[in-house]
């Protein structure tokens, strides 16, 4: 099972081109895509439906997508009132289908300088190879420690209290009739893989508190029911590797929950890709591996 997670910068290349198809066929190969930076009726790139286009581009591949922010862009033609709005967000594909999705808004600093928008996680439960799984797309603030700490501790608490709070509808219902169960009642599993620009790197308080803290003596400190960082996981050193051409460090990440961390296979950044700003972080994780999920 591959997965990808990408920040798509809109569509606008390293080579300062415009081209939301050049990131479908970058990600094309993946089973499940998880993309950041995804816009809709923007005058930066065109007026375009970014995820219709790149959904287009990806026929075989189910998809949701989740507006954190969200404005006005209605116009008139004809007289007739267009609805429409400009948002910018988070957007999960999958091969296999989603059962169930949800967008949750994340805690926005209100600075009075600096650039600061609203933000999301994206949750997608997957019906892949593995069994149920809940995918998450994130994207995190880019001015620093003080926007990303309250962000992450919001993360933790969707992930921790997803299983309690059950699928996108539980339980049963006095009257069958009434057109509540059309459907089996949909999963929430307890898997987790969570991927996106995070704009922290290994060093940081931030991805200590995603991780687990270090101790002098014992190193990192993990816990079992917490989450992992798959990079590691697949061999290599916390503080190696890059993600953008910009910058020597591990921005954008995939952590996954303790239950899957046999299941990571291999983790590598595609460094031929010129669509965005950023780096693709592939995962690949064994369906075949005799470690169970739960």
């Amino acid at each position: 099972m591959k997965c990808v997670s990408y920040n798509i910068q809109y569509g606008l290349g390293s080579d300062g081109v415009y081209d939301l198809p050049r990131i479908a066929a970058e990600v094309a190969d993946a089973d499940i895509i998880a993309l950041q930076e995804v816009d809709r009726f923007w005058a930066r790139s065109g007026m375009v439906d970014s995820p219709a286009v790149l959904s287009e581009h990806l026929p075989d591949h189910y998809w949701v997508y989740g507006a954190n922010l969200d404005m006005e862009a209605s116009f008139r033609k004809d007289g007739r009132l267009i609805q429409r709005r400009k948002q910018f967000g988070t957007m999960i594909l999958s091969r296999w289908p989603i059962l169930s999705s949800r967008n949750f808004p994340l805690p926005k600093w209100g600075d009075r300088q600096h650039h600061s928008i609203q933000q999301g996680l994206l949750e997608a439960v997957i019906d892949t190879p593995l069994g149920p799984v809940r995918v998450y797309s994130a994207h995190l603030s880019h001015l620093g420690p003080p926007t990303r700490l309250p962000q992450i501790a919001r993360v933790k608490e969707i992930i921790a209290a997803a299983p309690a709070e059950g699928g996108a509808w539980c339980g049963g219902h006095p009257d069958p009739s009434a057109g509540w169960l059309e459907e089996d009642e949909p999963p929430m599993p307890r898997d987790v893989i969570l991927m996106g620009d995070m704009n922290f790197t290994s060093e940081t308080a931030e991805y200590d508190a995603v991780v687990g803290g270090v101790s002098p003596r014992h190193g990192r400190l993990t816990n079992r029911d917490g989450l992992l960082d798959a990079w590691v996981l697949a061999g290599h050193p916390e503080d190696a590797g890059a993600t953008s051409p910009g910058y020597p460090v591990r921005i954008d990440h995939c952590f996954v929950s303790a239950s899957l961390a046999d299941h990571v296979k291999e983790v590598w950044v595609d460094e031929a890709a010129t669509g965005s700003d950023h780096w693709p972080v592939w995962v690949t994780f064994a369906t075949n591996c005799e470690t169970p999920i739960t």
